[in-house]
């Protein structure tokens, strides 16, 4: 459980490093480096959704089991991020600083219980879902960060990205402890549920992001490919 938590908080202060990136005085960043970093870490999440969740769910409870979590996490994503949107003060989730806040846990929690998950068995830590959870943080926080820091103390913003990476290690530590002695459906359930979520994040935040951010989609297009070509390395290494 503690392994577990460790690893959920390594992945959480991905938000933590990138609110100091783009706190940095006197050095912006580029809407174009942001887009190829998100661009880069979608193709990461998209392996480990394919190697670390979805086919890992499919050797323990079979397709019945993993197509129902892929279909629920999807709608549950989709259900909240819809109502974060529709409640956010400002109409813009993006622009509101508890619409960010509920942004990144949305994301954060399924990828952070799924850390939790890969120890399940007494298996080491997926060390290529590790990457892929801390390289997708980091473009969030820096978009986030950068908005915030007009409004708002980086004191304040700093404290906000660690209350995320906390949870991140909380939600990692339940995903191990609460998941560790339940049945084959219901462990591939919750590991297809995780990568069904991050998935239709990535369909309806990452890329489109990317692509709005940078008018070079074809570099765009390459950098996903690295990155899942470097996932696909690590996780079978």
């Amino acid at each position: 459980m503690a392994e577990a938590a460790f690893w959920g908080l390594v992945g959480g202060l991905a938000l933590v490093l990138g609110a100091l990136i783009a706190l940095i005085p006197g050095h912006p960043i580029s809407k174009h480096a942001i887009a190829y970093v998100m661009a880069f870490g979608a193709g990461v999440l998209v392996s480990a959704v394919a190697f670390d969740l979805t086919e890992e769910a499919i050797g323990i409870g079979g397709g019945d089991a993993t197509a129902l979590g892929l279909a629920a996490g999807a709608l549950t994503y989709f259900g909240g991020d819809k109502m974060l949107r529709r409640h956010s003060n400002s109409g813009d989730p993006d622009q509101d600083p508890m619409g960010i806040v509920l942004g990144a846990l949305l994301d954060g929690i399924p990828e952070s219980a799924a850390i939790g998950l890969t120890l399940i068995g007494g298996g080491g830590v997926s060390v290529s879902f590790i990457a892929a959870v801390f390289i997708s943080n980091l473009p969030e926080s820096i978009s986030a960060s950068a908005e915030l820091k007009r409004t708002r103390p980086a004191k304040w913003i700093l404290a906000l990205w660690l209350g995320i990476a906390v949870a991140s290690a909380i939600a990692a530590a339940l995903g191990y402890q609460l998941l560790g002695d339940a049945s084959d459906n219901l462990v591939a359930f919750v590991k297809a549920f995780a990568g069904g979520a991050i998935l239709c994040m990535l369909a309806d935040t990452m890329f489109p992001e990317a692509y709005e951010d940078s008018d070079k989609n074809l570099e765009v297009g390459l950098l996903t490919v690295l990155g899942f070509a470097l996932a696909a390395l690590l996780s079978t290494a």
